[in-house]
């Protein structure tokens, strides 16, 4: 039988574009594992075979772990409220994002995705469309959707379902983020226990680092947003920043603007898309480390970090040290499938920025606190470390796990 012929997609206007031709026709396709070459083969891949398999997963439904692609498939979800820099510019324009997502899984993971851009923007029609759709997946990677809702939409979905359901803006920041900065501290001499950190910006990414960054052993944090120090004596907090004062300034009693709690700070993340002004970032302390991470135009460029701060790290790759959360995410989710867990957790999130860490080793020094996405160990290192870290939070599932493509 001839191969199929790939579709021709129509001229376009911007052709010659390098961007828009990589894009032309999309960057997926799907690919089947079963070859038809006769009527055998069909008959065993379809009728009348499969009917066979339907029933033996009707009379046992674990035994889809066996004998379909679902525990090793992403869902890659967004209502396209938070695009990259661009904000709310709907689920269709969201589509080349959530492609890319899922070629990225595959390329570092190993792990299959499908994007699903959805037409709302209400919470409940959120959780209940994917909550509907969840038998079609080992897991549910929520992507580009706009704080405060994400955090709900998140927690609801974990409580619901038994898959893992990670939302990538929070936590693949911060794996990578707490990842850098455990070396950033080694090369600076710093502990946890004694480092003061201020995050800019109170959105899911700001909101996350801050929980890692203090499951981390990191307790003097102050967290800002525009008005400044989230602490419990505001009024204006939502209750997620209410939940992160509690935890950050209301403990360490730090108070007032950003340029006051950047005076003698050790370490400034950024991820806030704002911009910090260079007579601020030079009242640091010492060896100060600054993590820029807006993209496409960090907080503090890079080369004005460099004249106050030892460690500068940014989300750019034409910098050193990028923060980028495709050092995570892909070997996250490969190593919960290996263990088929049924959530991911703290420790395995943990575990992951550990593993990111450690790959480092000898070559620590200011220009490489993180390993480059490219480096062939990373998907290995957190894949092994994920799932033994699932296996020790007991939320391992090993009977019947399907690993993703080695």
């Amino acid at each position: 039988m001839p191969a199929p012929q790939e579709p021709q997609p129509d001229s376009h206007p911007l052709s010659g574009d390098p961007v828009f031709d990589l894009h032309r026709g999309g960057k997926l396709r799907t690919v089947s594992t079963a070859e038809l070459t006769g009527p055998e083969d069909l008959s065993l891949a379809y009728t009348p075979g499969v009917a066979r398999v339907c029933e033996a997963i009707a009379a046992d439904p674990t035994m889809t772990r066996h004998y379909t692609w679902v525990p090793r498939v992403v869902a890659v979800v967004t209502d396209g409220t938070a695009v990259l820099g661009l904000g709310d510019i709907g689920p269709s324009a969201a589509m080349p994002v959530m492609e890319g997502k899922a070629v990225l899984f595959k390329q570092f993971g190993g792990v299959d995705a499908v994007p699903i851009c959805l037409a709302t923007t209400d919470t409940d029609e959120i959780i209940e469309t994917v909550e509907r759709l969840a038998p079609s997946f080992g897991g549910i990677n929520l992507e580009d959707i706009s704080a405060p809702r994400c955090f709900e939409i998140e927690d609801r979905l974990k409580e619901r379902l038994d898959i893992p359901v990670f939302h990538d803006d929070q936590h693949g920041t911060a794996v990578v983020a707490l990842a850098a900065l455990t070396n950033a501290l080694r090369l600076t001499g710093r502990t946890p226990a004694t480092t003061r950190v201020v995050i800019s910006g109170a959105g899911a990414a700001g909101v996350a680092v801050a929980k890692i960054l203090r499951e981390a052993g990191i307790t003097d944090l102050a967290v800002t947003d525009r008005k400044g120090v989230l602490h419990s004596s505001r009024t204006d907090l939502t209750p997620v920043k209410r939940a992160l004062a509690e935890i950050t300034a209301d403990q360490s009693g730090r108070r007032g603007t950003l340029a006051d709690v950047l005076v003698g700070a050790d370490v400034y993340i950024g991820v806030s898309g704002g911009t910090v002004p260079e007579e601020q970032v030079a009242t640091m302390a010492d060896d100060a480390i600054v993590f820029g991470l807006a993209n496409p135009t960090p907080e503090v460029h890079p080369d004005v970090a460099r004249r106050h701060a030892r460690v500068v790290a940014t989300g750019r790759s034409d910098f050193p040290n990028q923060i980028n959360n495709v050092l995570a995410f892909p070997g996250i989710f490969a190593g919960a499938f290996d263990a088929h867990a049924s959530a991911i957790t703290e420790g395995m999130k943990l575990a992951a920025a550990r593993a990111l860490a450690d790959l480092v080793g000898d070559d620590l020094s200011e220009e490489m606190v993180i390993p480059s996405p490219f480096d062939p160990r990373v998907g290995p290192a957190v894949r092994a470390a994920v799932a033994g870290a699932a296996l020790a939070d007991g939320v391992a599932r090993l009977e019947g796990a399907a690993p993703a493509d080695q």
